[in-house]
């Protein structure tokens, strides 16, 4: 088994969060922890002219995201217990709860705010991909829960074949943290490539 990857189809993705529900229902996560979230993210500008006039580029939509399972993750990097966990076969990522002492650099590190602080426990937690559902031959809960077949979720290689790779403004660029899963979306002009300091987003 290679590399495993999420797909996520914005043209699809309405923003209802069900994958989001199925995800906390089935990790049974409590209050204020999500391991996949539906973001609505707002880029662009509205400028008025001299003449009073207004124009924008702004442009809002739902973006499901959780730990992208990176091919060089730097929370595995920054980690300084070695409690984060690298499959070797399918690419997901864990942790050791023996390990982790809840310090909170993954979560700070990580630019898609994937791994959280659990305050109760003390200990890091996260999105592993669903690694016993994969293992046993099915998809992640969050991606059968999908009502509008938006996710999906295969080797990278299979996934690169319906989507780019994780070309969805504003993540960061593909320079600076490679990442497994790849997108579709509407097409939409003068997108940036990052938000603006009027941008609503969940990135750090």
């Amino acid at each position: 088994m290679s590399q495993q990857a999420f797909y996520f189809d914005g043209t699809r993705c309405t923003g209802c969060k069900t994958c989001q529900m199925a995800c906390k229902d089935y990790k049974n996560i409590d209050l204020g922890i999500s391991f996949r979230h539906v973001y609505e993210v707002t880029i662009g500008d509205t400028v008025k002219d001299a003449d009073g006039i207004l124009t924008t580029t702004c442009v809002s939509y739902p973006l499901s995201m959780s730990c992208n399972h990176c091919d060089s993750p730097v929370c595995f990097e920054k980690c300084p217990q070695s409690a984060i966990i690298k499959d070797a076969d399918t690419g997901l990522m864990s942790i050791d709860e023996e390990k982790c002492i809840g310090c909170g650099t993954c979560a700070i590190v990580c630019p898609y705010n994937a791994p959280k602080v659990d305050e109760e426990k003390k200990k890091a937690v996260r999105c592993n991909g669903c690694a016993e559902r994969v293992a046993a031959g099915e998809k992640p809960v969050c991606v059968e829960a999908c009502p509008a077949r938006a996710l999906d979720f295969g080797t990278v290689e299979e996934m690169s074949k319906v989507g780019e790779r994780g070309n969805i403004a504003p993540l960061p660029s593909r320079t600076t943290r490679t990442r497994t899963c790849s997108s579709s979306l509407p097409r939409m002009p003068s997108l940036p490539a990052a938000p603006t300091a009027r941008s609503s987003t969940p990135w750090r």
